[in-house]
This record gives C-alpha cells, sequence and structure tokens, in this order.
C-alpha cells in the first residue's frame, strides 16, 4: 500500500523544448519566466518536476548561440542542443523532443508569446481526457498581419481534418505531448515532415486548452511569406498520398463534366445551331484546366523531390556540438 500511495504520488516529470531561431532579444526573458513558475509546478496537484529546458539552436541569424551559452552556464536546468545548419521550426523542434527525457513534453516559442503558466492546465486536461497530446488554443487573435492570421485559420478549419483523419481539430506551436510519443515520433520521422500531421499518425486524438497569446518579445517575425508557403507545402506533403487523391477526383469531376459540357454543346449545335462566339468563355475554361493540371502536376514534382530527398539519405537534422569550442575555433 505504502508503495502504491508513493507511486500515485510521483511527479510528473517535464521537459521544455524551445526551438531557437531568432531568440537574441527574447530568449532570456522566456527561460527566466519558465524558472520562476518552478515552485508553482511543484506546488500544483497533480504535481510537475521541471526536468529540463532544452533550447535548441537552429543557425539563426543573430547572437541567439551566445544568449544561449549563457543560460546554460548560470542554470543547470538548460541543456542546450546544436544543430549544424538551419533546418526549420519543426526539425528543431523533434531535435529537442529526442534529447529530452521527461515523462511530458512542452514546446514553447522564443519570442514570449507562450505563458509558462498555462502548462499546469495542459497537464490537467491531458490527464483528464486520458489524452497524450494537448494543444494550447489561444483565447485572442494572434499578434500577427490579419492576412497571415486569416490564412492560418483557413488551413486549421479547411485543410487540417482531411490531412489529420480528423484526430487533430487544431493545432499550435505549444504543445504537451507525452514524452515516450514524441522521442519515438522524432527516432522515425523523415524529411520534411510537418510535425503536427505527423503527431497524429500516432495519437489517438487530440484535445486544446485555452490559452493567451501575448505580444511577441521581438521586432520581426521569423517567418517571411516564402517561409510560410514552405510550410504549408510541408503540411500537404505530409499527408502522404492524400493530396493525389482529392486531386484525382477533382479531375475526375472536371472530366466527367467535360463530358457532359460536351454532350449539350454537341446537341444545341445539331438541333439549333450557332454562330462561331464564346472565345471568352472558351479561353476562360482552358486557363482553369490548364491551371489545374499544372496544380497537380506541381504537387506530384513536390513528391518526387520529397522521394528523392528521402532515398539519398537526407536527414531530417544533424545534432553537433559547440561550434564556438570545436576544432573550427581552437587556435
Amino acid at each position: 500500500m505504502a508503495n502504491e500511495s508513493t507511486a500515485l504520488k510521483k511527479p510528473h516529470s517535464l521537459s521544455i523544448v524551445v526551438p531557437v531561431y531568432r531568440g537574441e532579444k527574447s530568449l532570456k526573458a522566456v527561460v527566466e519566466e519558465i524558472l520562476a513558475q518552478r515552485d508553482r509546478f511543484e506546488a500544483h496537484s497533480p504535481s510537475i518536476e521541471l526536468k529540463e529546458i532544452i533550447l535548441v539552436h537552429d543557425c539563426g541569424p543573430d547572437g541567439s548561440d551566445e544568449v544561449m551559452r549563457q543560460l546554460g552556464r548560470v542554470n543547470l536546468i538548460v541543456k542546450n542542443v546544436w544543430l549544424a545548419r538551419n533546418s526549420g521550426q519543426h526539425a528543431a523542434t523533434l531535435a529537442g523532443m529526442a534529447s529530452s527525457s521527461g515523462d511530458w513534453i512542452v514546446t514553447m516559442d522564443e519570442d514570449g508569446q507562450h505563458d509558462p503558466a498555462a502548462i499546469p492546465k495542459m497537464l490537467e486536461r491531458a490527464l483528464k481526457e486520458k489524452s497524450d497530446l494537448v494543444y494550447g488554443r489561444p483565447i485572442n487573435p494572434p499578434p500577427h498581419s490579419i492576412t497571415r492570421n486569416l490564412a492560418s485559420r483557413l488551413t486549421k478549419k479547411i485543410f487540417l481534418p482531411i490531412l489529420t483523419n480528423g484526430k487533430v481539430q487544431y493545432f499550435s506551436s505549444f504543445r504537451l505531448v507525452l514524452g515516450e510519443m514524441g522521442r519515438s515520433l522524432a527516432a522515425f520521422a523523415s524529411n520534411d515532415v510537418y510535425l503536427d500531421v505527423a503527431l497524429s499518425w500516432v495519437t489517438r486524438f487530440a484535445v486544446t486548452e485555452d490559452v493567451t497569446l501575448r505580444e511577441e518579445g521581438r521586432k520581426t517575425s521569423g517567418y517571411s511569406a516564402r517561409s510560410l508557403t514552405s510550410h504549408f507545402m510541408r503540411l500537404v506533403l505530409s499527408a502522404g498520398t492524400r493530396p493525389l487523391r482529392i486531386a484525382s477526383v477533382l479531375g475526375g469531376g472536371s472530366f466527367v463534366m467535360g463530358l457532359v459540357l460536351a454532350g449539350a454543346v454537341a446537341v444545341r449545335k445539331v438541333w439549333y445551331g450557332f454562330d462561331v462566339v464564346g472565345w471568352a468563355s472558351m479561353f476562360s475554361l482552358l486557363l482553369i484546366i490548364g491551371g489545374f493540371i499544372l496544380l497537380v502536376l506541381g504537387i506530384i514534382a513536390e513528391y518526387v523531390g520529397l522521394l528523392v530527398r528521402t532515398a539519398i539519405g537526407r536527414p531530417l537534422y544533424v545534432i553537433t556540438n559547440d561550434r564556438a569550442t570545436g576544432p573550427l575555433y581552437r587556435d
């Protein structure tokens, strides 16, 4: 009975993973805020043991690396992971997951938008719903442009349920995931994987917990329009062959519609006849059909590129030692 009681009171160990790209101005405040929540975590029911804060350097263009070194020297709980090159947020997050050891993994952004005080609520939600994946769902609009917020909302409403078989209805970079699941996923995730789609492969279902987003702790976003487009394409490609199936269905529908319209035109020609008109509508139709064909070819080309990168063994990420202490900077 005593052993059973001790097991019930065992705290949930927590690894917090923070991918770092442009965190020179905001990262120190984020880590200090997490550390300030440590006593609150331990006093919470269920109690949480903050085991480690894993900072993953994604080779950004600023001085984030030096900030990470300073934080690692001052706080033993801070563990730095160094990537060989810029691999993207999702790959950096998976590298941090692979390096973790806690019962649970929380992923957070470097810019201070995510409040670590919400972590106990997310754990409560996971235990209540018996879910191994919880997303922080903001109750206020993200502090981004109207265009970006609208595109993000449409993606999550329209594409996500289709691409994840309904297991994930919402996603964000503020996540709480079972540690063994995160580490297992990091072990087999392949090139250009979209993390949230990959999580839908291994989870039974995901739930959300309401959180409040704060203003970013930096002036410029780490995402350009080009990187956001690449982000979306990775989301589509991570869904496997489902986009190709959707394109096939749309193509089949277009073919059937073309047959019907061709029959209608033939009947009209035989019975009523008509002058040579309709160039504008015909040209528009050709543009639509041609655009659709090019879209499908583009999707196929992306898949071929993904297969080539995987076949030649291109890794998702490579973890190295801190370059500042390696042979390149040794006198």
